[in-house]
């Protein structure tokens, strides 16, 4: 028996003992495992359970199945038999094979792996370092461990179907914006949206139309958008006889701001108008009684999320999740391939499995740790002089807020976020995960350690008394910025300003201009000048105010805001 039929054998005996393997597998440049079986449809569609010869509905019973598994307590997790994860088994197996390889990548199984690398951080991701071979199925065409992988991440995330990314969040927004909106259609979304949503609409040529956030500018921090804002949006299409093909929504935000997707989904279905949700910061809610619901419980037909961020893939993998019928999977499917790499790391996809696994286990056992961490660093720094907590109370109209964000505001002790930031990072190399003028957001996640957690605590202390002793010293400063979303003027579609010509201008000429490059601090990633949008001078005020105070500028081809890139007319 040849060594690879050998291997396929060994994998589907592991895994997939009740398919019936063909004798003869044909193997191509892009095999497909020739596999039959009942329950495998070609897609990783999650088969709805029949109940009494009704066929139950399948979001409301993938509510239910995931609400068990939140709620399940440590002797019903360990009782329960768990699979291994298919597409990490796969990996291994293949790994191990003693073959003589003439395929990509390059370093052969880690044979030829470049020394400095290898040094760092061994042999092994080089050695399951793998293309695609048959028995490790085809992202764009999963019959095997990558279908059986997607199917368990969608039953544990409540989907109706699951498809993995390895292009990061951004190819998933970019996918589920290109899949329901064509050319010349509308798009709600909100004006603080991430700038993968722009980006989409450049490639779909959708029409924009915003919702200006809720803002705090006493914290310099947009909120998510509310059930009214999205119906006034809708109601003010209809009156111009249009409807928007899409609504978008970021919940939670970047420091963890969560819409009330529930009320939002049910306006939005009355309609026939299918949801979005840009749940990159939301890959754990609804893991835990303290967490937040997720988007798929709350009516969301797409929610993309960054798998990689509070949970444990790999950076750059994660999943789209789709439920509802409003959606057309296809579509999903076709522009998934037209974004995403056809050479896929195995080592990204295999993690999204294995993170997958370790939630299923004991989701609420996992959560406990980091909430009972927070809660404590909550409870310690919000009793530290000139410190502030961001709360509700800066944000009623919101439903929730995700308590795993910590953002600690340092304008009572006159230092911007960027010189507490400084200060915390060379005193005791504390790195907190966003940046704000006035503000530092640290993520605690599943592998926040009490250690790091004391230390933090112990790092504000310290600050604090440095700032309190000098405070009559530090100069004044004014942080009290402007919203940079409150009067913005569309003279061109995305789409349009991506593709005009263009020439530099001078940061003093360029008022009243149109703007032909997407300009935004980051992160978080929030534009503040989009192609296509009159340049204002509130919008320049805060792009120099912010870069004066430390932020790096992303998207200008003059970091330093010396000139900017306009549309010719």
């Amino acid at each position: 028996m040849k060594m690879r039929e050998e291997v396929l054998i060994r994998w589907h005996a592991m895994n997939y003992s009740h398919l019936l393997l063909l004798p003869q597998v044909a193997f191509s440049h892009r095999p497909i495992l020739q596999i039959q079986a009942s329950n495998y449809q070609g897609s990783n569609t999650v088969e709805p359970t029949k109940t009494k010869d009704k066929t139950s509905d399948i979001r409301n019973h993938n509510k239910v199945k995931r609400d068990e598994v939140v709620l399940c307590d440590t002797e019903k997790t360990k009782q329960q038999q768990y699979s291994p994860p298919p597409l990490v088994t796969a990996l291994k197996i293949s790994a191990q094979q003693n073959a003589a390889t003439f395929h990509f990548p390059g370093h052969n199984r880690g044979r030829i792996a470049p020394s400095s690398l290898t040094h760092l951080i061994g042999l092994k991701p080089f050695i399951h370092d793998l293309p695609e071979l048959p028995e490790l199925d085809n992202l764009f065409s999963p019959q095997g461990p990558i279908l059986d992988a997607q199917k368990e991440a969608a039953k544990l995330f409540g989907a109706l179907e699951t498809w993995f990314l390895v292009g990061g969040t951004t190819c998933g927004i970019q996918a589920a914006i290109m899949a329901t909106c064509s050319p010349g259609d509308y798009l709600i979304l909100p004006r603080n949206c991430h700038l993968s949503a722009i980006s989409a609409m450049v490639l779909s040529g959708a029409i924009p139309k915003y919702i200006i956030p809720e803002y705090d500018i006493e914290w310099d921090i947009a909120g998510g958008v509310t059930l009214s804002q999205v119906e006034k949006a809708i109601e003010e299409l209809e009156m111009e006889g249009r409807k928007p093909a899409a609504v978008f929504v970021t919940s939670p935000t970047y420091h963890g701001i969560c819409s009330n997707i529930s009320e939002i989904s049910r306006l939005c279905h009355s309609h026939r108008i299918p949801i979005i949700v840009d749940e990159a910061h939301g890959a754990h809610l609804g893991f835990h009684p303290q967490l937040p619901n997720s988007a798929l419980q709350q009516g969301a037909d797409l929610a993309v999320q960054s798998t990689h961020k509070v949970l444990c893939s790999l950076t750059q993998s994660s999943m789209l999740h789709m439920s509802g019928n409003l959606v057309d999977r296809e579509n999903i499917s076709r522009c998934l391939q037209v974004l995403q790499s056809t050479s896929p790391s195995y080592l990204l996809l295999a993690s999204l499995d294995a993170a997958r696994h370790q939630l299923t286990e004991n989701p609420k056992a996992l959560f406990d740790k980091p909430l009972q961490l927070v809660t404590e660093a909550n409870n310690v720094i919000r009793r530290l002089p000139g410190i502030s907590i961001l709360d509700s109370l800066s944000f009623p109209k919101f439903p929730a807020m995700d308590p795993l964000r910590l953002t600690i505001g340092f304008r009572q002790l006159n230092l911007s976020g960027y010189e507490a930031d400084e200060i915390l990072y060379k005193d005791n190399e504390i790195i907190c995960e966003l940046v704000g003028t006035t503000s530092l957001t640290f993520a605690f996640n599943l592998g926040t350690s009490k250690e790091h957690v004391e230390r933090l605590v112990s790092s504000l202390k310290h600050l604090v008394s440095i700032a309190t002793l000098t405070q009559g010293d530090v100069r004044k400063m004014d942080l009290g910025v402007l919203a940079p979303f409150a009067d913005f003027t569309t003279s061109l579609i995305p789409r349009d300003a991506f593709f005009r010509s263009k020439r530099k201008v001078s940061i003093e000429s360029c008022l009243g201009e149109v703007c032909g490059e997407l300009i935004c601090p980051y992160p978080p990633g929030i534009p503040v000048l989009i192609p296509g949008e009159i340049i204002t001078e509130r919008a320049l005020d805060y792009l120099l105010e912010v870069r004066s105070k430390g932020a790096i500028i992303s998207g200008a081809s003059d970091p330093q805001l010396s000139s900017i890139v306009v549309c010719n007319k």
